[in-house]
């Protein structure tokens, strides 16, 4: 970021310098953290390891858990750190670095959201070429796809932001390093960013949400011509949980960018949500709404426990 002023590194001012509700908040976190982190590990684990979940779905499932801890890994830990050492100052380099990821973040997530529509629309609409469409070689290209265009967006957006000129203030009033808080620090050079900002968003958000629709709507006007009540329940039970994630994840991210600039405090709640919520939230849908992962976790559970037991007994006998 080109620098009209002394400014060296920012400041980031989270919660208004309330110091007495920091251990509360830091625990809050923290719990967060560790509940998201260990869900979503735990979905990846599974999906790996159970030969009958390694099919285009659980794939995508998979994906969206490692984006999940993307988002909580590139911003908590740090706030952590900033809430428990009192150390609130973030060079450039780890501001990008941030906003870097996080931009990864959400990118292949808006664009996951939008294949894994696609996966439900194929598997309802056109079951017999299913296997055809979402082969095993299509998927992987498509997982490298996602990630290939989060990371070559996200670069184009951080190159965008390096070159703003940062003279208003460095105090930074959220919790990590994102375009809108950064562009409240500058005072030149903010319509090309604001071009790029709105291409991106053509791109990797009103595009895929627009898919994302289509896709729903043609499976519902399929769903509700099955004559059969058991095949509809069916059909709905398979999508329920990627509806669910889908409205809370454009909800929370509108509620971020909706908010007016002034309201610290509502942009800082939003942003919570969309940020470390949500990605605590999504492995939970999943593991309680789909039939398939809860008995795989419960099976991984039940040979961890017989393992454990196991060993005990050896070490009795010895």
């Amino acid at each position: 970021m080109k620098n009209e002023t002394s400014f060296k590194y920012f400041y980031i001012l989270p919660f208004s310098g309330d110091t007495k509700s920091e251990p509360f908040i830091s625990i809050f976190f923290f719990l967060i953290y560790l509940v998201g982190v260990l869900i979503n590990s735990s979905i990846i684990t599974v999906i790996c390891l159970e030969i009958k979940l390694h099919k285009p779905m659980y794939l995508f499932i998979c994906n969206l858990s490692i984006v999940d801890i993307f988002y909580t890994s590139v911003t908590v830990p740090k706030l952590l750190y900033m809430l428990l050492s009192g150390n609130h100052i973030v060079s450039f380099l780890q501001c990008y670095t941030q906003l870097f990821f996080l931009s990864v973040a959400a990118n292949a997530e808006s664009i996951l959201l939008f294949i894994m529509a696609y996966d439900r629309y194929v598997a309802i609409c056109l079951p017999l070429h299913y296997h055809q469409i979402l082969s095993r070689r299509n998927c992987i290209l498509l997982s490298i796809g996602i990630w290939a265009a989060a990371f070559l967006n996200s670069l184009i957006l951080v190159k965008s932001v390096f070159f703003l000129a940062s003279c208003h203030s460095n105090i930074i009033h959220q919790f990590f390093c994102d375009t809108k808080a950064l562009t409240k620090t500058t005072c030149t050079g903010t319509i090309m960013l604001f071009v790029i900002i709105g291409i991106e968003m053509l791109i990797l958000v009103l595009i895929p949400f627009m898919g994302t629709a289509i896709s729903y709507i043609n499976i519902f006007s399929v769903i509700f011509k099955m004559k059969s009540k058991e095949s509809r329940k069916k059909a709905f039970s398979t999508c329920s949980s990627h509806i669910t994630i889908v409205s809370i994840y454009y909800a929370a991210g509108l509620l971020g960018y909706v908010i007016p600039p002034y309201s610290d405090v509502l942009e800082l709640v939003g942003n919570t949500i969309y940020t470390s919520i949500v990605p605590m939230i999504n492995p939970i849908i999943y593991s309680l709404q789909n039939s398939s992962i809860q008995s795989a976790l419960l099976e991984l559970v039940r040979g961890m426990c017989f393992q454990k037991n196991r060993d005990k007994t050896k070490c009795k006998g010895n």
